[in-house]
């Protein structure tokens, strides 16, 4: 009987178990804030368009904490006012950089940061 397998990267790069993998994944919370003068459906796919980013380089989000609409602590772009997103994921470590890349010139988002929270 002839088997095949099936190689996937983290094989070809020398992790021999699904627990290998899962140790090279670190827990991240990316911070991101939306402008205020979005639309609910256009802030929706400004969303879903950022959690889209964090699944296509590996990431696995866990949870997505919505505070809503507060005050900006300075002006940025004429705003005073923002939505207030915390994306909480597990990911590999070159994951953040990408993910920050392609966030950096969204247009909808005010400011953003990607971070290790402390265990």
């Amino acid at each position: 009987m002839i088997s095949y397998f099936i190689l996937t990267p983290c094989w070809s790069q020398g992790v021999r178990d699904h627990k290998e993998v899962l140790k090279h994944m670190n827990n991240y919370e990316l911070a991101v804030i939306l402008s205020s003068k979005l639309e609910d459906e256009q802030r929706a796919a400004a969303l879903e368009q950022i959690k889209e980013l964090v699944q296509r380089f590996g990431g696995q989000i866990k949870d997505i904490d919505e505070w809503g609409k507060k005050k900006l602590a300075y002006e940025i772009q004429k705003e005073k006012e923002g939505f207030y997103y915390f994306i909480h994921f597990d990911a590999e470590p070159t994951a953040p950089a990408e993910i920050e890349s392609r966030i950096r010139i969204m247009e909808p988002v005010l400011r953003y940061l990607c971070m290790r929270p402390e265990a």
